[in-house]
C-alpha cells in the first residue's frame, strides 16, 4: 500500500509498506480522506525529535475493513477517525479525570506510532470515533484534529455568549476557531493575521471583525471593540512569537489567554501584569474523544464547515513546502479514494 513516510533528511517519501497482522482490540481502516496538519510539517522537520521511518498524518477518516479480537465498539463498514491520540493508558490521573491528552503514556498517530497518511491504517478500536452519516468524510477530516482541536480550544477560553474574543491565525485551525466560537458559542470573534485575504476569509465565515497587525495596532483596535476595557478571551492558533505576545496585550483583566499553536520560540510574559490583572495562560492540546464526538456533531449540523481542498498522496511534500510559506487558505487534504 502507498504511505507516506518520513525520512531522515527531513523530507518525506511516498513508498509502498506492508501492514502487520491485527492485535487484540484493534481494526483495519481503508483510509479515505488525510488532512495535512501544521503538526505533520513540525514531526517531518524533527521538531520534536527524529521519527524517521513513522508513517505521517493524524486527520484520517475511513471505513473499518477488518476487526481484529475483541473488538465490540466497531463493526466493518462504520467510518471512523483516524486521529492524533492513537492510544492512551486508561488508568492514570489525566485518563480517569476527563483529561487523557495528557497521558503520559499516550501514544501519537502519525507521530509515535503509524498515521493516517497511508491507503491502510491499524488504529486502536476503543479510540477511533464514529464520524456521524450526514457528515462529507472529507471534511470530517478536518475534525479530527483541526476541528476538535478549535472547540477544545474555545471551550478552555471559558467564552460566554455575547463575550469578545479574539483568534490569532487564520490558517487550517483558526478558521474553525473562528466557526465553532461564532457558531457554537455565541461569541463575537475578533480575527487577528497578517494576511487580507485570510481575513476576508475570516469575515465571510462570521467573524464580526478583522485585524492585520501589519497595518493596525491590535490593542488600540481591540480596545476600540470594547469601549476601552479589551478582549475577554483569545485563541492563539499562530505559528509565530509575534501573534502569542499581541493575544495577551489585547485582553482585558481576568481574561483567559488560550495557546494552541506550537511555534518553536518562547512567548515574552509581563509577570506583574499577568499577575495584577489576573490574565490566566493555558496550554490546549488538541481534544478528548468526548471532545471529538461533539465537534462531529457540530460540523454535522452545519455549525462549522471546514474549508478543504483534495490533493494526491504524491502531493505531500508541495503540500508542507506550502505550508511553510504560509501559502494555505483552509485545509489540504489527501484523497485516497481515486
Amino acid at each position: 500500500m502507498k504511505a507516506a513516510v518520513v525520512t531522515s533528511d527531513k523530507s518525506v517519501k511516498v513508498e509502498d509498506k506492508q501492514l502487520r497482522a491485527l492485535e487484540y482490540g484493534e481494526a483495519l481502516v481503508k483510509t479515505e480522506y488525510c488532512g495535512v496538519c501544521h503538526t505533520d510539517l513540525h514531526v517531518k522537520n524533527a521538531d520534536f525529535g527524529d521519527v524517521t521511518g513513522v508513517v505521517l498524518g493524524h486527520e484520517g477518516v475511513g471505513k473499518v475493513i477488518e476487526i481484529g479480537e475483541g473488538v465490540e465498539s466497531l463493526k466493518v463498514g462504520d467510518r471512523v477517525s483516524i486521529a492524533w491520540m492513537y492510544e492512551s493508558c486508561g488508568h492514570c490521573e489525566y485518563c480517569t479525570t476527563g483529561r487523557e491528552t495528557l497521558c503520559r503514556d499516550v501514544k501519537n498517530a502519525g507521530y509515535t506510532v503509524d498515521g493516517a497518511m497511508a491507503e491502510e491504517v491499524i488504529v486502536k478500536a476503543d479510540y477511533a470515533v464514529k464520524v456521524p452519516d450526514n457528515l462529507d468524510p472529507a471534511a470530517a477530516s478536518s475534525v479530527t484534529c483541526a476541528g476538535v482541536t478549535t472547540y477544545k480550544a474555545v471551550k478552555e477560553s471559558q467564552i460566554r455568549p455575547g463575550q469578545w474574543i479574539g483568534v490569532f491565525g487564520i490558517g487550517g485551525l483558526g478558521n474553525l476557531a473562528v466557526q465553532y466560537a461564532k457558531n457554537v458559542f455565541g461569541a463575537k470573534v475578533v480575527a487577528f493575521d497578517i494576511s487580507d485575504e485570510k481575513l476576508a476569509f475570516a469575515k465571510e465565515l462570521g467573524a464580526d471583525a478583522t485585524v492585520n497587525s501589519l497595518n493596525e495596532d491590535p490593542v488600540e483596535k481591540a480596545k476600540e471593540l470594547t469601549g476601552g476595557k479589551g478582549l475577554d478571551a483569545t485563541v492563539i492558533t499562530a505559528v509565530a512569537k509575534t501573534p502569542f505576545n499581541q493575544a495577551i496585550d489585547v485582553v482585558k483583566a481576568g481574561a483567559r489567554v488560550v495557546a494552541v499553536g506550537l511555534p518553536v520560540d518562547k512567548m515574552d510574559l509581563n509577570i506583574p501584569r499577568l499577575v495584577l490583572d489576573g490574565i490566566q495562560v493555558v496550554g490546549s492540546l488538541v481534544g478528548t474523544r468526548q471532545d471529538l464526538q461533539e465537534a462531529f456533531q457540530f460540523a454535522a449540523e452545519g455549525k462549522v464547515v471546514p474549508k478543504v481542498a483534495l490533493r494526491p498522496i504524491e502531493d505531500i511534500n508541495d503540500i508542507l513546502e506550502e505550508m511553510e510559506e504560509g501559502k494555505i487558505t483552509g485545509r489540504m487534504v489527501i484523497d485516497f479514494t481515486k
